[in-house]
């Protein structure tokens, strides 16, 4: 089993440093399309080339599409089954954060929650590789309060690292009290503002931990980002007293906010594997910038 997972992994690394060049290789065939089909002289740094590109341009379908890339590998079978999830924390975990995982396990279907224990990361993700889950949850905290929430996706990655903030659960919201048992309906889920190649990059893998919902689904799931604050929100509806299209929304919780910090392409035990993207907070330009949208 391991000597397979080894020998799979190398042949993702392969794949994924061939991207690069095939990438190079289809912008400087589009800048001579362009060119040419604009009547403007081909590019000073490509005037070497240009007999042998457009030998290939001539051989190629005038429809060619972008080259695939190692983000579409990573999730080309999502839509084949269901996410299975499984979700733990770090050890020896308070009652806060305890309580705050069962419900986070009821927001997402088909999710299984774990108790650590004494396990290392590589062990844990090496359980739940064998056993074909499609993701794995951990749950962090400080002094008590829920801190941190990573998702790995498996097999080979990518890994989101968030700050997790302003954690409420359902028990305490206020404006309209959780009662019962929460709602396990697969839900609709809703992004807002993931603008950016970063934003649909998170979009995604928040999205493909959602199974499809069926159509009479009566749950909705929210993901709204403001300032690269990602804000969490569980609720559900039903007719309202208001005639028969009025309809009532309810939150159900829990409720929390995200902030992304660190994307890895790969799992989290891969001490080796690439930062896609870190944030950096004292760089001068970042309290203008945004990352995930506007």
């Amino acid at each position: 089993m391991f000597a397979r997972n080894i020998r799979l992994r190398k042949e993702y690394l392969y794949m994924k440093n061939l991207e690069g060049e095939e990438r190079r290789l289809y912008e400087k065939k589009r800048k001579i399309r362009e060119a040419l089909q604009e009547g403007k002289p081909i590019p000073t740094e490509l005037r070497n080339e240009e007999a042998k590109l457009r030998e290939e341009i001539d051989l190629e379908d005038q429809n060619t599409s972008v080259p695939g890339s190692h983000i579409d590998d990573e999730y080309a079978k999502a839509t084949e089954k269901d996410p299975k999830i499984l979700m733990t924390t770090s050890r020896d975990p308070s009652a806060p954060l305890t309580r705050f995982v069962k419900e986070l396990k009821n927001v997402f279907p088909n999710a299984k929650r774990m108790n650590r224990g004494s396990q290392v990361i590589s062990e844990i993700i090496e359980m739940a590789r064998s056993h074909d889950y499609s993701d794995v949850i951990f749950v962090t905290e400080n002094r008590g309060r829920p801190d941190g929430l990573i998702v790995s996706h498996l097999p080979f990655g990518p890994t989101a690292y968030f700050q997790l903030l302003n954690v409420v659960t359902r028990y305490d919201i206020q404006s309209k009290k959780a009662t019962g048992k929460m709602s396990e309906q697969y839900p609709y889920v809703i992004f807002d503002n993931f603008t950016s190649q970063m934003g649909k990059r998170v979009g995604s893998m928040l999205k493909h931990m959602f199974p499809v919902p069926k159509l009479d689904a009566r749950r909705i799931v929210t993901f709204r980002n403001k300032s690269d604050y990602i804000s969490f929100r569980n609720h559900v509806y039903d007719k309202g007293e208001g005639g028969p299209k009025s309809i009532e929304l309810k939150e159900v919780g829990p409720r929390f906010e995200l902030r992304l910090y660190q994307v890895k392409l790969g799992t989290m035990e891969q001490e080796e594997a690439e930062m896609e993207w870190v944030l950096r907070p004292y760089m001068n330009s970042a309290k203008k910038r945004r990352f995930i949208g506007q």
